[in-house]
């Protein structure tokens, strides 16, 4: 009975650590050459385009979760996604404020978590201001492709430069172009040690309460 009892503590231990996985993950390699623009530039409309991230605590618990607002252009050619260029500023990173209960967290409010991301204990907005990505290649997405983002007819990879270090990612996207429109749709997730963003020094505790994941929900709209 007590063997039984230990593991099913286990078990249950194993589920709570564990998040459902409503994304995509995106696969990483190293930099690389920028597709060259081909074709008619949109450029991107900031009213309608949004990055939103979601980070948690370890075992996906207490996510927090906001957005960034996001510039730039893309470029298509017959009818498809060619290259294109995203700039978020890190001063427009904003925390959802139902993602943080005051009553729980010592009175923090959204607005304390905002101004710690952009602190140097994380994105370090002072020196680092923007983040950028920068597409490297499109292609059909393979038959039989299993992917979370609904919808998804495309690969798409490109450099993500966080902190001015630059990783190529990969990851399944919903591309429909039309003559006047671009618009872009993914959902994935990223590892911020890949882009060494920690909080305080390797190995400290606060850092290893927090997951590694970092889910992205893009939403790009670009016009002509």
């Amino acid at each position: 009975m007590k063997k039984l009892s230990v593991m099913a503590l286990a078990a249950s231990l194993f589920i709570v650590s564990c998040k459902e996985s409503t994304t995509d993950t995106a696969t990483t390699a190293t930099e690389q050459l920028a597709a060259a623009h081909q074709g008619e530039t949109f450029a991107i409309n900031t009213d309608s385009t949004v990055v939103k991230w979601t980070a948690y605590h370890k075992g996906g618990l207490n996510p927090r979760f906001g957005i960034m607002k996001t510039t730039g252009t893309l470029s298509a050619d017959n009818g498809n996604l060619t290259a294109g260029n995203l700039k978020s500023e890190v001063s427009t990173l904003v925390t959802d404020p139902a993602a943080v209960d005051p009553s729980i967290t010592d009175g923090k409010t959204s607005a304390d978590l905002d101004a710690h991301l952009k602190s140097a204990d994380f994105f370090d907005a002072e020196k680092y201001p923007e983040v950028k990505f920068e597409i490297t290649k499109v292609t059909d997405l393979a038959p039989g492709t299993e992917t979370k983002t609904a919808g998804a007819n495309k690969t798409l990879s490109g450099n993500l430069t966080i902190k001015d270090k630059k990783v190529n990612v990969t990851f399944p996207a919903k591309v429909e172009v039309t003559d006047k429109q671009i618009s872009l749709f993914s959902k994935f997730t990223i590892n911020r040690q890949d882009w060494g963003l920690a909080y305080g020094a390797e190995g400290d505790p606060k850092d290893w309460m927090i997951s590694q994941e970092i889910d992205l929900e893009l939403h790009v709209v670009a016009n002509k």
